[in-house]
């Protein structure tokens, strides 16, 4: 269930409220494109400036349109382990399939801090939860061994690994029956290599089948196609990056007309530089 390319999701705003149609919509989308499974309300969804209600609005729309067809991983992630509680076990009474908890943000806890925070959260609750270790974001870097620590838990079942290193992956899997999903796009390739099993892939917003393309054909060792097919997506992997995500992707999506593009603050729009870089990423993959 909790493996192949796994869409993290953007949430489309119009006149700044969340627009829950044109999100049915994307999901829908994503399943006749052949998306393995769908995070609402990760970072690139926006949950940093979701409402309380809004969080719970994108979560249960997005479950009702998926409506059992393809895996939901709702975020649900929180600084406050609470507050994490909280939202995951909406989560599990709206349907989701698992929840994606992001390690606390702005805390900065311990590593054995963080252990308390996840294993307090599948005590509280019974839905299948998949770490998310992301530095960059949060100013903590989990690591393996509390990784391998936490995948004794059972229902913790999985990891999306955004550290940007090869070695913590492989150290995770030498020490845990973890399931490990790539959180970079750039980094589907080496980390499948070494053992993860699919990426949460913000790529997958614009272009799905080129990404469950690739997912499997790591998946069938067919590594010369996925070679190729990763060299073919790499600029627009980049190029999604150039500003803070989700306004990148955001920007592509705005172009091919699929959203509006509108970002809640304090993101905002990308330059037009960035655009510039975007739409050649764009057209060169086309090409």
């Amino acid at each position: 269930m909790f493996s192949g390319s796994i869409v993290a999701l953007v949430t489309p705003f119009r006149d700044g409220m969340v627009d829950l149609p044109k999100l049915r919509e994307l999901v829908e989308w994503h399943i006749d494109a052949g998306t393995n499974g769908i995070v609402p309300c990760g970072t690139t969804g926006e949950s940093a400036t979701l409402s309380h209600d809004e969080h719970e609005q994108v979560i249960a729309a997005v479950v009702g349109a998926a409506d059992g067809r393809i895996p939901v991983i709702a975020g649900t992630g929180s600084n406050s382990t609470t507050e994490a509680i909280r939202l995951t076990r909406f989560a599990r009474e709206a349907g989701a399939d698992a929840a994606l908890l992001i390690t606390p943000y702005y805390n900065r806890p311990t590593q054995e801090g963080l252990y308390r925070h996840y294993a307090k959260i599948a005590e509280e609750t019974d839905l299948p939860l998949i770490l998310y270790n992301v530095p960059s974001r949060t100013g903590v870097n989990m690591l393996p061994e509390t990784v391998i620590r936490l995948g004794q838990i059972q229902t913790i079942v999985g990891i999306k690994e955004a550290s940007g290193s090869i070695d913590q992956t492989a150290e995770i899997l030498r020490g845990s029956d973890m399931k490990v999903l790539s959180g970079d796009d750039s980094l589907t390739l080496p980390l499948m290599a070494v053992g993860a099993v699919g990426v949460i892939s913000v790529a997958a917003n614009i272009v799905p089948e080129l990404m469950v393309d690739l997912v499997d054909l790591i998946g069938d060792g067919d590594f010369k196609g996925a070679r190729e097919l990763h060299l073919k997506l790499f600029p627009l992997f980049k190029a999604l990056f150039v500003e803070t995500n989700p306004a990148p992707v955001k920007a592509i999506m705005a172009m091919e007309g699929m959203i509006g593009g509108d970002l809640r603050l304090p993101l905002c729009e990308v330059t037009p530089a960035t655009k510039e870089k975007l739409a050649a990423a764009l057209k060169e993959l086309k090409s």
